[in-house]
This record gives C-alpha cells, structure tokens and sequence, in this order.
C-alpha cells in the first residue's frame, strides 16, 4: 500500500518549535487513514502557558487542541484509537486530568497510556498528550 503523508497545522495553533508537526495524517489507497498526534500542551497562539498551576484546566486546552488538529483531518476526538498522557506530579493531577479525560471522550474510549513524569518541554506544563486517531473505521459499541 502507498500512503501520502500530510502535515497537518490547525489556524490558531501555536507556531512549532523544532521540526515537527503537530499532527501528520496518513492517507491509503484503500478507504480510511490515521492521523499521529504530537503531544500538545496548554499554549495559546503565541505559545503562552495557560492555566498556570491546574492540571484540569489546562488538560482541558490540550484536548481542544488536539480536537483541532483532528478537524483539520475531518476527525474528532471520537476517532481517536490510542492516547498518550504524560502529567507532571502524578499523585497531585492525575485525578483533575484523568476527570477531563473522561468527560471529553465518549464510549469505547481509546486506549490509553497514563505516565508520571519529572518534566515536560515547557514552563509549568502539567499536562501533555499525543495520540493516533483512524478514520474509516467503524467502532464496536460493545467490547470484546
């Protein structure tokens, strides 16, 4: 199969830093594509950390975000097949970004990594996500 490779870059996002995307999707031959998230934090446009101090409140940008470079894709966050959540301080976010997590995603959620770490690329970011989203897929409502 051949894929053609698209980066995607939603109006409003802020500018990349280094040489990445903030989405790449995949296009086949066959019906359907995926779409790679990079991980994306609670900047505004002008790479601004909003939310300073609360996890929920910026795991909330995040996912706005990340519903923006799906759209750019014709995708939601009801595509997406896979989540990679880093939080800074675990044992204080996790329940306020795990909360945001459940109310933004609907049922069958993807699946999903949920990692404690030291640091992450900006000043007082809490919270990163990155993902991969699949379109032309039908999803089960029931799991197996």
């Amino acid at each position: 199969m051949t894929w053609t490779k698209i980066a995607l870059v939603p109006e409003g996002h802020s500018k990349p830093v280094g040489k990445y995307s903030p989405g790449i999707e995949l296009q086949g031959q066959a019906a359907g594509s995926l779409v790679f998230l990079s991980g994306q934090v609670a900047t505004d446009a002008r790479g601004e950390m909003l939310h300073p101090g609360d996890a929920g409140g910026q795991a909330h940008v995040v996912f706005d975000r990340l519903a923006a470079v799906l759209a750019a894709a014709g995708l939601g966050l009801s595509d997406l097949v896979s989540l990679t959540i880093y939080v800074r301080d675990l044992s204080v976010n996790f329940a306020a970004v795990s909360a945001v997590r459940n109310a933004r995603l609907g049922e069958p959620g993807p699946s999903s990594a949920f990692l404690g770490v030291a640091e992450l690329v900006e000043d007082g970011c809490l919270v990163e996500i990155g993902g991969i989203a699949a379109a032309g897929v039908t999803l089960a409502h029931e799991p197996r």
